[in-house]
This record gives C-alpha cells, structure tokens and sequence, in this order.
C-alpha cells in the first residue's frame, strides 16, 4: 500500500481522504502524517544520476512555495552537459579544501580557517550543492554576517566578517578550479570601515614604567622593558629564549612564538603551540640599542632557557604576561592598556626620531614598507606642530 495519501492541486479541499493521481510533474503529495512534501531533483551525482531532496509543510500551498523557490536555486544542468561539471556538495568541498590547504598553512592559520567553517559557512550552505550557490545566496550570507551578533552581544568585527569572506572565496575558487563550479561567482562586498583606536604610552608614562621596571628588573619585567624598546610581539618575547640574544655582537634573533590556537586536545578546546613567526619577513634579527644591552649584560638574571623564565622547560603563555602587564601598570598608575601598545609606541618613538621607514619595517618584521605606515606609525601632535612649523620660513607678512 502506498505510503501517501495523493491529491491533485485542482481537487485540493474538495476531496478528502480521496487518493487521486495528481498533476503530473508536480512531485507534490500529502503523507500519511499529514504533512505535504514536495520533492526536488538536487543534483547529478558523477554518474549522471539523478539525486533528490525534499521539503515538507503543513499545506500543500507551503510546501509548493517552498518547492519553487528551492527551484529557482538549483539548476541542474542538461545530461548531455554534466561530464564537464562534477557535482558536490559545499560540505564535502569543505572538507576536500581544508584537507589541500593544512600541508600549504600554518597550524594557527589551519585552526582559525576550521573555526570559520565550523561557526560561519557550514551552518549556513551545508549540503547545498556547489552549483546552487547563486549570486543572490552569496548575497543573503553577507546580509546575514552584517547582522550576525557574538556570544558577547556585539556585531562581529569587520576584520572577522573580511576572513570570513576570504575563506569563502579561497574555496570558491578551488572549486571552480576542481570543476565543481560551472562559473566563479563574484565576491565583492564593502564591510564597515576598520576603525581601531591604537594607544600609545606618552613619554611620561614610557620614563615611568622604564624605570621601574630597570628598579624591579625580574625576568618578566625585563622581557617588558626589551618589548618597549625593540617592537617585538607578545608571542615573540613569550617564545624567545636566552640562546636567541648575543651580548657578544648586540643583536636579538626573533624565529618562533607562541600562541593558542582553538583546536581539541586532551578534553581542551585550545592548545599553545610554538611555531615560527606569521610571515617570513616576521624572522629577523634586531640590534639591541646599547643602553637597553647594558641593563642586560648586567643583570644577575641567570641566562639559560627562556628569557621569561629562566627555565628550559617552563614558559609563560601570552595571555598570563598580559596580566602581569596590566598589573605593571596599575602600580605604576599608568591607565590601562593592551600589550600591543608597547609595539605601537616603540614604532612612534622611531619615527619621532627620524627613523629611516625601511629599516623601522624591517626590525618590526613587515613585509612591506606601507604596513608599518598605516598600522603602526601614529605621529604626535608635537611633532605635527614641529613639522608645521617648518612652514615658517615661506610665510611672510609685509
């Protein structure tokens, strides 16, 4: 006995309980439990064959609603064209991508790409076909993570809903490249501008916290003291060790650092890793200024293992010295402020000083000379004044 109870459009409410053959094509009928479902043809598998999804409503006119619309979607190319297109699903494309890229990625990276997929696209395309993605449903994911809100009550940031977009167009285009896609669909959208307020500390407070720090010089206080005057990163000071500091020739050699990256490991959601730096120009070697090596060379800190430390075998992770940090400043009542502000104030105070651009971009380990003017440079308003003030001479009153 037939699992459905059929009825056609044109007899819809005027015969109950009647099992009629229904109109042909329409792939509409009324089950059992009441429900309608209405069936679709979703994709062609490498085969040819054709293969079928379905949607279900209370009413017939629901589920002929949400039949055509699905439609509209997914087309399904032609049999005599379907050798040159090999249909997948975007999960399973997902999978393939992620599986290409891990040898290509660093660890950290490979962990941030999984957790977009995870939190952002999946959710989203899941077992839509690669075909199926439309401009128009391109568009609705954008709309969506404008609107997207955080576990912490906020829009998400324009930089995350920029990676997001990245991961997705990067698999796009593999999957256009792998012939999933018949066509690339265009990914150009505008996200809100990336408005960061960067604080730096004032001279005042640099002088301050320098010499406590000299007054108290621990390993820890020491790591701040060669953060502020040489722009290393929070996960490069972290990672570095005593091996990596010649006394001898004055210089710092940066080539790892560590961070925690969201990944599962032994019932934990993150891990610490050490790895080598987020790009290549990140590996330098920096001269110690002379008087930042005299602190050095004299302190009665025991030099082996990390600089943190002291230990070969104990480190201290980035989010702990963050704290210590914070709590520098609170003794030296210093207003609060990020870790990163030593590496933007370090970057300042060289221009300020007439640093060459070059040479500043390559002790900050960036890749290009735009990079350390855009992001980091934050002229004050006194050597804005003195810079205007060079226009002295042109201007004449008579």
């Amino acid at each position: 006995m037939s699992n459905y109870n059929i009825i056609s459009r044109q007899n819809y409410g005027l015969v109950k309980g009647a099992q009629i053959m229904p109109r042909k094509g329409e792939n509409i009928y009324k089950r059992k439990d009441g429900r309608w479902e209405g069936r679709f043809r979703k994709y062609r598998d490498a085969n040819g064959k054709i293969k079928y999804g379905y949607v279900y409503a209370r009413s017939y006119t629901e589920v002929k609603i949400k039949l055509n619309k699905i439609k509209q979607e997914i087309t399904i190319p032609a049999e005599s064209g379907t050798a040159d297109i090999i249909v997948r699903t975007f999960s399973e494309v997902v999978k393939e991508w992620i599986t290409y890229k891990t040898p290509l990625l660093k660890e950290s990276s490979v962990a941030k790409y999984t957790n977009i997929i995870n939190l952002h696209l999946l959710p989203f395309f899941h077992e839509q076909t690669m075909q199926s993605i439309s401009v128009q449903r391109l568009e609705e994911f954008y709309k969506k993570l404008l609107l997207k809100v955080t576990p912490k009550g906020t829009l998400l940031a324009p930089k995350t809903t920029l990676d997001i977009l990245s991961v997705m167009k990067s698999i796009l285009v593999y999957a256009n490249t792998k012939k999933y896609l018949q066509y690339l669909p265009p990914l150009r959208f505008e996200c809100r501008p990336l408005v960061k307020k960067l604080v730096i500390l004032s001279e005042r407070n640099q002088k301050i916290l320098s010499s406590y720090l000299c007054l108290h010089l621990t390993y820890r206080n020491l790591g701040i003291l060669i953060c502020m005057y040489t722009g290393i990163r929070l996960g490069e000071i972290c990672a570095l060790t005593w091996e990596d500091i010649s006394l001898t020739e004055g210089s710092i050699y940066i080539d790892k650092t560590i961070q925690r990256v969201q990944k599962e490991h032994n019932g934990k959601k993150t891990m610490l890793i050490i790895a080598t730096p987020k790009t290549p120009s990140s590996i330098r070697t920096i001269p110690i200024p002379n008087q930042l090596l005299q602190i050095i060379k004299n302190s009665e800190l025991p030099q082996k293992g990390y600089l943190l430390t002291g230990s070969t075998e104990k480190y201290i992770e980035p989010r702990t010295y963050q704290y210590h940090f914070k709590k520098l400043l609170q003794r030296c009542k210093i207003p609060e402020t990020n870790f990163h502000a030593l590496r933007h104030t370090f970057a300042t105070r060289c221009v300020e000083l007439g640093f060459d651009i070059k040479t500043l971009s390559e002790i900050l380990g960036h890749s290009s000379i735009n990079i350390t003017l855009n992001r980091y440079v934050h002229p004050s308003f006194d050597l804005k004044k003195q810079n205007m003030n060079k226009m002295n001479e042109l201007i004449s009153f008579r």
